[in-house]
């Protein structure tokens, strides 16, 4: 996350090297590129048997049967804006496909999301703590004094039980035809829930659900790097989801949707409704 924050402190110009991928509207910069090339580098020399797949396109096999899912900047409009929310996204998948483990990292504010399978969720923040132990090695010296520390809060949903009163998010394709589509389904799901946000990050999107500030999401079109990770997030904090395939791609136009459990039923009935179960195929 350092390196992505590092860059987008020198940034004056938001057009400075970049590029286009799917269309004008979806950038990829070189901080994408230079950022997926680290996490590769530093994968390889921690386990170099495993592989790892990446979005700007690098890729390898697996000896192990671990492979690792990398989103070197989930919500690169919003790294070249400026705006505070673009998250550096890791999950590695075992031979069966399954998603063992994940971490979503906010570089704006340098919360790190992560979670592993079985073993719950959870948030890492750095915060203010008492140094006041009467253990420590000066006898209590520093008791009263503030440090800055690390500190780890578990995640779980909302309590939210009612669809009117839940706050949801969406994300859009960069492609006009499919963005035309996703409008279309948005009137179906806006008179009927609290009120729609989108962030720009699926990534984050997906950790905000796991810790209660998002009550439901949905997507159609995500690529697996941009769901991996936060998808395991959400699980482990005890949200309802539906996936994608984790061979499929954006092109196919799959859904994810992910809620709180008390409006999974409810939610499930609207997506239904609003036409959100059905793939956007382009």
């Amino acid at each position: 996350m350092e390196l992505v924050a590092a860059h987008r402190a020198r940034m004056g110009d938001v057009t400075v090297g970049m590029a286009t991928k799917s269309s004008a509207a979806d950038p990829v910069t070189v901080v994408d590129r230079a950022a997926e090339e680290f996490i590769a580098a530093r994968l390889a020399a921690l386990r170099p048997d495993d592989g790892l797949v990446g979005e700007e396109g690098l890729s390898g096999e697996t000896a192990s049967g671990i492979t690792w899912i990398i989103d070197p900047i989930d919500g690169t409009v919003n790294f070249l804006y400026g705006l505070p929310s673009y998250a550096v996204s890791l999950a590695a998948a075992d031979a069966d496909g399954t998603i063992v483990a994940g971490a979503v990292g906010n570089v704006a504010t340098g919360c790190i999301y992560a979670a592993a399978r079985g073993q719950g969720a959870g948030r890492t923040t750095v915060g203010v703590v008492s140094a006041g132990n009467p253990a420590t090695a000066d006898g209590g010296a520093a008791a009263g004094r503030e440090i800055s520390a690390q500190v780890f809060t578990p995640l779980s949903p909302s309590g939210c039980r009612d669809i009117g009163l839940a706050l949801c998010a969406t994300g859009f394709a960069y492609l006009p035809a499919r963005r035309k589509q996703q409008a279309h389904i948005l009137t179906g799901i806006l008179p009927v829930v609290r009120d729609i946000r989108r962030t720009g990050s699926a990534a984050l999107d997906l950790c905000l659900v796991a810790e209660g500030k998002l009550d439901c999401y949905y997507e159609h079109g995500l690529n697996p790097w941009d769901w991996a990770a936060g998808a395991l997030v959400a699980a482990e904090a005890g949200c309802a989801l539906v996936l994608p395939r984790l061979e499929g791609r954006s092109a196919h136009g799959e859904v994810l949707t992910a809620c709180a459990p008390g409006i999974a039923g409810a939610f499930a009935a609207l997506a239904e409704q609003a036409g959100v179960t059905a793939a956007l195929p382009l």
